[in-house]
């Protein structure tokens, strides 16, 4: 039989209005602002109010380094958000907001799939309630007000070449990557080269994701570092007074959403950084507000657990006082396949060799979460064309590894196909397990800190950086940043910086090509290899089968 697309299982959705869904976790309908019938903002008012309560569970769903052959993480954070609803739990789930970059592009969107997606797909894949062309709106009025602030008389003595904020877009745009501003002449300003960021890259966005509270919100705006001058002293956003006007840009975007999955349960979506770039994570103010009002939250981070994972521990919970119970690792038969030598088109041919092979990868990051101190368990997303020696090759492996592989059937069967992971999870979040620490010290100094993920982590021999980015790291200790976390900015196709580099590589070298100090966010992004802030469309663009059919339904979103 021909399986439904998600856009077509998503359209036939028995939505409930969401007042209804509020009500699940005690939020009454005069604390939601709704965006039509079908979606939310949860009132800061609301969000004070539950402070005092005790905590929930808190679930990590990471992954494998992803292949082409697809490992569906948020289908399996969303499945497993029904699967524990289905078996009692009071359970949130809490996700990032899609960038139109990577709809448009190869990704496609960040809904989940099949019978495990969050809903009204169509809108979460494109503007959704605006949060991202709010931040985009911020950023832009910062870059405005440094050029006009140069233009009239630069009181600052800012020095031109040393403007450090970029532009920002949210589309993939690589044309955009370096350009040259203020070109055609006195009344334009002075030409200086600038680029653009994809905007889930913008600082912007990583406050927004990692700020408390509005006061909290324009403090971090502020304590952005947006040029220097020539004696080298840093220039910040709150001396060009831009901080002010963008936290009201960003009132609204601040509120995180409220939606539902297939199955009624309810899903926050808000904040979406990157986490090849940024890092990762949903808003911490989402998931402390839904850890307030749920037994259990079941959150994702970006890509491989060596970036969204590690980011999550070392960023997210450090910065937001949080540490999860348990850490379900996603994985599948096929991408193991991919990780042994198989090609893409040969995936559905039984090979239980060649997954034996490719499990390096997943025991490397069953390892590496473990360094944190968090029980983990693999959850093996089913696909029609798995065969039981395949899964049992996994399953076998998984617990050569000391862990326990559950088959999850959550893509074709919904909650019912996941209720085995959700008793897991349940098992493991409640048996006090968890002894979870981040993998370094704030007192750290940086380089120490690259070197530890960049060994420990990505299992490199070593770091290699010019003397000029050493010195400059040096510069931010100096200046009182040393105690930053890093934000490792890297490929999400392997442990290396060569995204070729499948299974679980040793021994090669991490080259840093660039720091940057986020201040305001509160992290150190470091960007290795030939990783890109800015992507670009592949050869064809989703965008290309995105079409209006004649009933006026969008067609070709995934």
């Amino acid at each position: 039989m021909a399986h439904k697309t998600d856009i077509e299982i998503a359209r036939e959705a028995q939505k409930k209005p969401i007042a209804e869904i509020g009500a699940k976790l005690g939020i009454p309908s005069e604390s939601l602002l709704p965006y039509g019938h079908d979606k939310a903002k949860v009132s800061q008012d609301f969000i004070q109010s539950v402070q005092d309560r005790p905590n929930g569970k808190l679930i990590l769903v990471t992954a494998i380094n992803p292949t082409p052959a697809g490992e569906g993480k948020t289908t399996t954070t969303v499945g497993l958000g029904d699967g524990l609803n289905r078996i009692g739990k009071k359970t949130a789930i809490c996700i990032r907001e899609a960038s139109l970059g990577p709809n448009f592009g190869m990704k496609g969107g960040a809904a989940g799939g099949g019978y495990a997606q969050v809903v009204p797909m169509e809108d979460m894949n494109l503007h959704f309630t605006g949060d991202f062309h709010a931040i985009t709106s911020a950023h832009s009025l910062l870059a405005a007000m440094i050029d006009n602030h140069i233009y009239w008389g630069n009181e600052l003595e800012i020095d031109i070449r040393r403007v450090v904020w970029r532009r920002v877009v949210d589309m993939n745009d690589r044309a955009l990557r370096q350009i040259t501003a203020s070109l055609g002449g006195v009344a334009n300003g002075f030409p200086r080269e600038t680029g653009f960021d994809i905007t889930v890259a913008s600082e912007v966005m990583a406050i927004l994701c990692l700020a408390r509270d509005l006061e909290d919100l324009q403090k971090r705006l502020g304590d952005m570092i947006v040029a220097y001058r020539r004696d080298k002293t840093p220039v910040y956003c709150r001396d060009i007074k831009a901080d002010g006007a963008m936290t009201v840009l960003l009132k609204d975007a601040m509120q995180p959403n409220l939606v539902q999955t297939l199955e009624n349960n309810p899903a926050f979506v808000h904040g979406g950084p990157f986490a090849n770039i940024a890092h990762g994570c949903n808003s911490v103010i989402a998931t402390t507000t839904a850890l307030k009002i749920a037994d259990y939250v079941v959150t994702e981070a970006g890509f491989g657990a060596d970036l969204g994972a590690e980011k999550f521990m070392n960023i997210k919970c450090r910065k937001a006082g949080l540490a999860p119970d348990a850490v379900v690792l996603v994985a599948t038969c096929r991408a193991m396949k991919m990780n042994g030598g198989v090609a893409k088109g040969d995936l559905g041919t039984e090979n239980v060799a060649a997954i034996q092979k490719g499990c390096a990868n997943l025991g490397r990051h069953i390892s590496n979460v473990k360094s944190f101190g968090v029980p983990v368990v693999v959850a093996i997303n089913h696909f029609v064309s798995d065969t039981e020696a395949e899964v049992q090759a996994v399953k076998d492996y998984v617990k050569s590894q000391g862990a326990e592989a559950v088959l999850c059937k959550h893509w074709a069967d919904g909650s019912a196909g996941i209720e085995d992971l959700a008793h897991k999870v349940v098992q493991l979040a409640e048996s006090g397990a968890a002894n979870f620490s981040p993998i370094y010290p704030d007192e750290m100094p940086l380089f120490q800190k690259i070197e530890t993920i960049a060994k420990r982590i990505y299992h490199a021999d070593e770091v290699i950086a010019d003397k000029s980015i050493r010195q400059q790291l040096h510069a931010w200790e100096e200046q009182g940043y040393g105690h930053l976390p890093v934000c490792m900015a890297k490929t999400q196709y392997s442990f290396s910086t060569d995204p070729n580099l499948r299974g679980a590589p040793e021994g090669h070298t991490v080259p840093v090509r660039e720091v940057r100090l986020s201040a305001g966010a509160g992290f150190v992004v470091v960007i290795c290899g030939e990783i890109m802030t800015m992507p670009g469309l592949p050869r064809v663009p989703s965008a290309e089968a995105i079409r209006l059919n004649d009933a006026g339904q969008i067609e070709g979103l995934f």
